[in-house]
């Protein structure tokens, strides 16, 4: 499979710190791939999504797309490549569902994909479960609603690269399992998606490849069963595990130990 993005041994350091948050960090996302960030909370995932969304200015290092620096593409034609979906998603103004996911098409205005825009907003909502909420303002909607729409928004932009950060966190067990459904579909039909998630089972099951992160740097990157073993969990993670197969799949299973 391609590259399509990537970062380059990055390093951010933040104005004032003397410690980088991120430290000669490299990770690949592939065409036709669902690529899982993971790590505990300050390990550095969330920035490195920054740094591969185009969002977050490095210290030393680039990000890279198409075999192109991340940080030479002008704004509208990075958003005809890429979707972010970030963690925050707040609305102040009573938009409604439907305008606030039309807003995804907004990089395609006037060009010859405009036309596609009732088609791709409604299949959005349609994907994500928010035909429903479609005239609903969005500070009347649950959390997990909101983050839904936020997504419905990121699909209706339709890019051949999508990045999810912590897409299932606000969601219950049925729209979780539906969000990581649309991931795979997505990179079934060709394009790159990187997911940043805490659920190491989420991770296994649904991500073709992981990039384990601990203190800034990267500890593993591959196939998800051979980066989340049980010593490099505990080690990563300072808690003991267990990793088993599923009876049903043969996929690995991670339980804390208690």
């Amino acid at each position: 499979m391609s590259v399509r993005l990537e970062a380059r041994a990055v390093t951010v350091i933040p104005d004032g710190a003397r410690a980088p948050i991120l430290a000669e960090a490299s990770v690949q996302i592939r065409a036709g791939e669902v690529h899982a960030l993971v790590g505990p909370n300050g390990a550095g995932k969330s920035t490195l999504f920054g740094v591969l969304a185009g969002d977050v200015t490095t210290s030393t290092g680039s990000a890279w797309l198409d075999g192109r620096k991340l940080a030479a593409y002008p704004a509208r034609e990075l958003a005809r490549l890429r979707a972010v979906l970030l963690q925050q998603n707040a609305v102040s103004f009573p938009f409604t569902v439907s305008e606030v996911v039309a807003m995804g098409r907004a990089p395609w205005a006037r060009s010859v994909h405009a036309d596609e825009d009732e088609k791709a907003i409604r299949a959005a909502m349609t994907d994500t479960d928010v035909v429903e909420l479609g005239s609903r303002t969005m500070p009347s909607l649950s959390g997990g609603e909101r983050a839904r729409v936020a997504l419905a928004r990121v699909l209706a932009q339709r890019t051949g690269i999508i990045l999810l950060d912590e897409p299932t966190a606000a969601l219950d067990l049925r729209h979780q399992e539906d969000v990581l459904a649309l991931a795979r579909r997505r990179a079934h039909e060709g394009a790159a998606v990187a997911v940043v998630l805490h659920d190491l089972n989420a991770a296994i099951s649904s991500s073709d490849r992981v990039t384990l992160l601990s203190r800034g740097t990267v500890v593993a990157s591959g196939a998800p069963a051979e980066v989340l073993t049980a010593a490099r969990i505990e080690e990563v993670y300072d808690q003991p595990v267990d990793v088993f197969p599923h009876p049903r799949t043969g996929l690995p299973v991670v339980l804390p130990r208690r």
